[in-house]
Formats: C-alpha cells, sequence, structure tokens
C-alpha cells in the first residue's frame, strides 16, 4: 500500500481523500495557493506546500511546482481528485516519469479518451452505440454549417476537449448556429486550450445516464452500476442519484456492459464514468441509450454510487494504484437503496444564478446529512475557484424517501451572508414531477419559474421575523409587549423590518424556522431582519442608465464605444467569473455616454462599467 500521498487539488475533494487516505494510514500532503492558506483541507493534511498565488494557473496547475512539492515532502503518489489536472496525460506522464505513484488513469488511457471525436470513433470500433453527428477534421465555420443543416436542429456543438458543461452550446436554428459557433470556440480556448468542435444531434427528451467502472492492473474491470445526472442547469450537474429512475433490468444489463466494453477498449486502470446519453420519451430503452464521453477520472457525483454499494472509491483508487487487485468481484456487487446528491452552490437563483463571494459567518447542515464540504464556518468563498460550497447526500430506502430526505436537508441549510441555491435545490427535491421520476435534462428549465423563490419575503418569512423580534412572554401580562387583551386571543402586529424594508405584521409560530444575528433562515433561504428603522428609506429608483457589474469577475470582451447608439438588449460587455460568462445588454435605446469597462480588467460587485444616455436612435 501507498505510504505517502501527494493530493495535487484543493478544497471537497481534498478533504475527501484526506479522510479515506487517514483511515488508511497514508500520510497526507496538501498543496495550496496563497489564499488558500487557512482551508480545512490544509489544516488536515499532515503536510502542506504553499505552491503559488490565487489564479489556478499560477499555483493548482503548475506542474512543476506539484512535482517539487512531491520531492521536497517525500510523497510516494500523487492523486489528482477531479478538474485542474486530473485529465492531464501529460501531467500523469510526468508524474510516472519522476518515480511517482499516479492514482489515475493511465496517460494512454487519457489521451484515448480525452478528445470526444477520437473516443467515438474508438467506441465505433469496439461495438458501443453512440450518438449521431459530424466528428470531422475539416472545422471551417461553414462545413460545421454544414454538418448540422444536414443533421437537422436543433443540434449540439462541443468542444471536443470539453467538460463539466463548458465549451457546449445547444443551436435551435440555422440562423444562430454562427453566433454560438463562435461563443463556443472562444470559451474553449480559454477553458482548455482547444477549439476544436463536434457536432450532434440533440435529443429532444434527454437523460444523462453513466455508469461507473474500474479497472486494475490485473487486467479486470467492473461496474458499479449507474447514476442518472439528468437534472442540470447550463450543463452543469445540480442534483445526482443512483441508480437511475426507470431502468430495469434488462436496459441496466445493456448499458452497464457497453460501459464494461469502452473501458477495456483503452485497457482502462482505475476510477472512470463512461457517460451516455438517452431518449427518455419512451423510458428508458437499450436501443435508445448511446455514448457520449468518459471522464478519466473520480466524478463529484460519486458518493451516491458509495453508499448504494457501500464502497468507499477513494480506497479502491488507493489500492488499485498500489498495485493491488479491485477488492470486490462484479459478482459481489449490488444495489442497497437509493441515494442523492446536491451540489450547494455560492450563487442567487434570484438575480439569474450570479455567483455569490464573501464570508461564511454562518455555514450550518442538519444532522443526519452526508455533507461533502470544503469550506467551513467563518470561512469564505472567493471569485478564484468553483462556487461550489458543498455537497448534500442523503440515502433512503426507496427513492421517495431519498427525495423526501434531500428536499428537508436543503431546507435546513443555514449560508450567510453568501447567497446559494439552497432553496432552489429544496423546491426541486419536492417537485411533483422530479418525486415521480419524470426528469430529463430539460427538467429544470420547464420548472424554473416554480423553483426560484420569490424575491419578496413569504408571510412565514414575515410572520417567524415579527416573532423573533418580540420579547419572551413573561407571566405578567401588564410587562409583555405582546398586546395582551382580557377574555381576547392575543394578535398583535408589529413593525419589522425585513431585507431592508418595512412591513407591518402579526407575529407567529413557523416550523422549521431559526435566527442567529439578526439573519432569519427558513427552507433553505436567508433573510436579514430587525425592528423598523425610523429612517428607513426606500431603494433607488430605476432606469438611469447606470450599468453595474452584477458579480465580481473579469471583463472578457468590451462590445461597445464610448458615444456609439446602442438599443435596447444589446449586448454591450461580458463578464467571467468562477467559470461562467455573463453578457450585460443596454437597459433602453440611447447612446454610451460613459464607458468605464476595460477589457482584462478585474472589477467588484457594483462597479459601474457603461453608461447610457436616452437620446435619439
Amino acid at each position: 500500500m501507498i505510504q505517502s500521498l501527494l493530493i495535487a487539488n484543493r478544497g471537497e475533494i481534498a478533504r475527501r481523500i484526506i479522510r479515506t487516505a487517514r483511515r488508511l494510514g497514508i500520510r497526507t500532503i496538501a498543496v495550496h495557493s496563497d489564499v488558500d492558506a487557512d482551508m480545512p483541507f490544509v489544516r488536515e493534511a499532515d503536510e502542506a506546500v504553499c505552491i503559488g498565488t490565487a489564479p489556478a494557473a499560477d499555483s493548482y496547475l503548475r506542474q512543476d511546482r506539484l512535482l517539487a512539492a512531491a520531492r521536497e515532502t517525500g510523497a510516494e503518489a500523487i492523486h489528482p481528485g477531479y478538474g485542474f489536472l486530473s485529465e492531464n496525460a501529460e501531467f500523469a506522464q510526468a508524474v510516472i516519469a519522476a518515480g511517482l505513484v499516479w492514482v489515475g488513469a493511465p496517460p494512454a488511457s487519457i489521451l484515448a479518451m480525452g478528445l470526444k471525436d477520437a473516443a467515438k470513433e474508438r467506441m465505433i470500433a469496439a461495438g458501443v452505440p453512440v450518438t449521431p453527428g459530424y466528428l470531422g477534421a475539416d472545422q471551417s465555420p461553414r462545413r460545421l454549417q454544414a454538418e448540422a443543416d444536414a443533421i437537422g436542429y436543433p443540434v449540439l456543438i462541443k468542444a471536443v476537449a470539453g467538460g463539466g458543461g463548458k465549451g457546449m452550446r445547444k443551436v435551435d436554428a440555422a440562423g444562430d448556429f454562427a453566433e454560438l459557433l463562435e461563443s463556443c470556440k472562444r470559451e474553449a480556448a480559454a477553458s482548455f486550450g482547444n477549439t476544436q468542435v463536434l457536432i450532434e444531434k440533440y435529443i429532444l427528451s434527454p437523460r444523462h445516464i453513466e455508469v461507473q467502472v474500474f479497472g486494475d492492473t490485473h487486467g479486470n474491470v467492473v461496474h458499479l452500476f449507474e447514476r442518472d445526472c439528468s437534472l442540470q442547469r447550463r450543463h452543469q450537474k445540480v442534483i445526482e442519484e443512483a441508480p437511475a429512475p426507470g431502468m430495469d433490468d434488462a436496459t441496466r444489463a445493456a448499458v452497464c456492459d457497453a460501459a464494461v466494453r469502452a473501458a477495456k477498449a483503452v485497457d482502462y486502470v482505475g476510477a472512470g464514468t463512461i457517460e451516455f446519453i438517452a431518449d427518455g420519451s419512451e423510458g428508458l430503452r437499450a436501443d435508445r441509450v448511446w455514448f457520449m464521453e468518459m471522464n478519466t477520472r473520480l466524478q463529484v457525483e460519486h458518493p451516491v454510487t458509495e453508499a448504494i454499494t457501500g464502497q468507499d472509491l477513494v480506497e479502491w483508487q488507493l489500492r488499485v494504484a498500489s498495485g493491488e487487485p479491485l477488492p470486490r468481484r462484479q459478482d459481489e456487487l449490488s444495489i442497497t437503496g437509493w441515494a442523492m446528491e446536491a451540489r450547494l452552490y455560492a450563487e442567487n437563483p434570484g438575480t439569474g444564478f450570479l455567483p455569490s463571494t464573501g464570508p461564511l459567518d454562518r455555514l450550518r447542515f442538519p444532522a443526519g446529512v452526508r455533507i461533502d464540504s470544503g469550506v467551513e464556518e467563518g470561512g469564505a468563498v472567493t471569485p478564484y475557484y468553483d462556487p461550489m460550497i458543498a455537497k448534500l447526500i442523503v440515502h433512503g430506502g426507496t427513492r421517495r424517501e431519498a427525495a423526501a430526505s434531500l428536499a428537508d436537508a436543503a431546507r435546513g441549510t443555514q449560508v450567510w451572508p453568501v447567497r446559494t441555491n439552497a432553496a432552489f435545490l429544496a423546491r426541486a427535491a419536492a417537485h411533483p414531477d422530479f418525486v415521480a421520476g419524470r426528469v430529463d435534462t430539460g427538467f429544470i428549465e420547464r420548472h424554473t419559474e416554480g423553483l426560484i423563490p420569490p424575491a419578496e419575503p413569504s408571510p412565514a418569512v414575515l410572520a417567524a421575523a415579527a416573532a423573533a423580534i418580540l420579547p419572551p412572554v413573561t407571566a405578567d401580562p401588564w410587562s409583555s409587549l405582546r398586546g395582551f387583551r382580557g377574555n381576547a386571543v392575543s394578535s398583535p402586529t408589529v413593525e419589522v423590518e425585513v431585507a431592508g424594508k418595512p412591513y407591518l405584521v402579526s407575529p407567529g409560530i413557523v416550523p422549521g424556522a431559526a435566527t442567529a444575528d439578526g439573519v432569519l433562515f427558513l427552507d433553505g433561504e436567508a433573510w436579514p431582519f430587525g425592528v423598523r428603522r425610523a429612517d428607513h428609506i426606500g431603494g433607488a429608483g430605476e432606469g438611469d442608465g447606470a450599468v453595474l457589474s452584477p458579480m465580481p469577475g473579469r471583463v472578457i470582451a468590451v462590445l461597445v464605444e464610448a458615444g456609439q447608439t446602442v438599443v435596447r438588449g444589446e449586448r454591450m460587455l461580458v463578464l467571467e467569473a468562477m467559470k461562467m460568462e455573463q453578457a450585460l445588454m443596454a437597459p433602453f435605446d440611447g447612446v454610451v455616454a460613459e464607458l468605464r469597462a476595460v477589457e482584462g480588467a478585474q472589477v467588484p460587485e457594483g462597479t459601474l462599467l457603461v453608461r447610457i444616455d436616452k437620446g435619439e436612435g
């Protein structure tokens, strides 16, 4: 067994690896950027080495510094986690060349599956069904447009080196293709350094089904059943579950066998995931499930597989990397119950899911739920890395039990002042269609209006806030301020301020409501409250033409000039933060009177970027 392990990653996955390594008696070494020096994963490792400044390109992506840290600390092996360099064949080869153990897929397997077009060609040769599309070398816009026209819309443009929902654009009509192709290539270049794309037929009722596979150096390959990751927003997974709803034994056998064939076709070793797209319009059927791609690493959603199989997949990785055979044969693996995982993000659904950064003055989770998190109360969410705060993982005897537990876990999550999608997750997990298993990748888009909590506090929030500002009931009604009236039920009204607005409401006891330091937590939401201020002033007026940065981020494109005439809805700027692009539009017809945005500049939230004056044109 490996004796010492350097973890070339950060946050939640680093902590996850440390937990298993400690149980196995393996010494762990953390690497970190300067802004991560006080993160939990750094404290929990046996040793820690700073490898650079906040930008990942200056730290977590610096192969030379990672290898130097391994030499300095006497590490025997390197585990890349997921993201960053986990699927980088060059780094994997460099680790092996340095005489270290690479806890990941062989470099040749990473290369074989790293480019989606080449991977599909290999799968076709292995007899694995693939989605219809164009994989050609001719990348001219004219050829790509012609191929998309021939396939028939809608189509999906995908960066061949893509992953994590990046470098993907759905095109509904021929007239939109050129603009979306350019956007896709720009994102692909920034994220992966490769602008090549492929075109796929877009499945109208798509289900995202993936199979966990594992191989060892003794020629054994097994699957650990499937996961359903259909609940997505902008191609990024939100809720994952295992097993897949509606999966019968025959279809499971066909899909899982195809996944094993795919892994064997590239001589796979370690943890991997074969991703399939399924046409769910008539339920899951073996002849309507197609290979999409392979992730040659551990997945973010691996805990749901651990929950239904009772296996520790990180332990499997470490044992396989140490040269041991797989811990279980295929006939020793089975499914028990149902598991679900929700990704708690630092984002505000009420503002179009814009990232939210800042201190975590409060971060509490309900008991009885597995929480995999990279941060702790008192820490902070920075703008430099992925916005995921934690994964909420539940397990139940049935799917309905798991869904109910997940909804309760999201409702009971308390985060402040960073905004999160907790209430959004709770509503999604409790939605009748989700509970009934009627899920596909369009679920969130269809139900967005009902999943996003209203901007105004609900009557329950107001009642709970009013109750919280009243003093406790005393035995003496004359000293109580709760509106005592002889022979009548007390029903006072209280002036309370919630989220900066005044309300006159009656207090009430609301199950599940909790308060701390002037913040009310209810159903996954957080509301600052207090006694109404006498000097309360309403919000500023709208329509002044000031376009402010809605989030901290980097200006990656300035599309207008000072003095230019613009029309309402015209794209003026593009911001990027936490792996997400946000276009800023002109609020009305007018002229660019002031332009402060500079391409490449980092701007905080609320910065004035452009001011539009109403005028001719």
